[in-house]
């Protein structure tokens, strides 16, 4: 800043007062430091919230008080002795598995699928698919348009003379990498969140996006042509963990509860 707060050589105007640097804060303004032998884990809030409320039934981990099918506390006290809970958006959750904010986390594969499209370096994993909250990811058209699958769609398209085919989706990763691997040529993704239906086809030439029953793309005109995969509600961890201890013990002891849960709800 030194040249503007010496002004130009010969201006009349007067030099530039720089406020004076801020204070240092003092070490207890901070935040309280995280205990060492605590595992802290996310639990979704929306709806994924019953999900990971049964899932946790199942495991035989008591849903922690302030968290189940009627109540949503950010800081829900958790049943088990060195275990942290915060519930949080679950797209955020990977990211913070990722970087050691969280240890466990209760997410979608759809959000942790577009981490990994974005990240792919990143250090997290599934470690248990919980077999809940099922839905197909799928790229959606217009019932307008003549084709059944993803080529038919794109000769139509490219009939039209559209040279850009345009992508809407709340999973701008996993729409780029859907756009590459299927080849779609020119392409151009359009980051939206909520009320996706009314993207196409005026805005855009495919929408992912997550159906279950298919009845919302029927009542908007709109139709599968492409499936990318099956998303569940999932458990997910980071790769280079470093637990030791205590907190290792109430580590595994979670993972463990939910894979045999899992397992035997897979089994039935």
């Amino acid at each position: 800043l030194e040249p503007l707060a010496s002004g130009a050589a010969g201006a009349a105007t007067p030099r530039l007062r720089l406020p004076p640097p801020l204070a240092t804060a003092s070490a207890s303004a901070g935040p309280a430091p995280r205990s060492a032998a605590t595992v802290r884990m996310a639990l979704p809030d929306g709806h994924q919230q019953r999900h990971a409320v049964a899932a946790l039934r199942e495991a035989g981990l008591l849903p922690p008080q302030g968290y189940d099918d009627s109540q949503c506390l950010r800081r829900p006290r958790s049943p088990l002795p060195g275990l942290e809970i915060k519930v949080i958006r679950p797209h955020d959750m990977p990211q913070l598995v990722a970087t050691g904010e969280m240890d466990l986390a209760v997410t979608g594969r759809d959000c942790l699928t577009e981490h990994l499209s974005r990240f792919p370096a990143s250090p997290v994993e599934e470690v248990a698919d919980l077999q809940r909250g099922q839905f197909d990811l799928a790229a959606v058209a217009s019932e307008a348009v003549p084709a059944s699958d993803l080529s038919g769609a794109l000769e139509h398209w490219h009939a039209e003379g559209r040279q850009v085919i345009r992508v809407a989706s709340e999973f701008p990763g996993i729409a780029s990498a859907y756009a590459r691997s299927r080849h779609l040529g020119r392409y151009r993704v359009i980051p939206i969140a909520g009320a996706s239906e009314g993207f196409v086809p005026a805005d855009a030439e495919l929408l992912i996006e997550g159906t279950e029953t298919g009845r919302t793309l029927t009542e908007n005109k709109l139709k599968p042509i492409d499936l990318l995969f099956r998303s569940t509600t999932c458990l997910i961890a980071g790769k280079d963990r470093g637990l030791d201890g205590r907190r290792r013990g109430v580590f595994e002891q979670v993972v463990r509860a939910m894979q045999q849960a899992a397992n035997a709800r897979q089994a039935v």
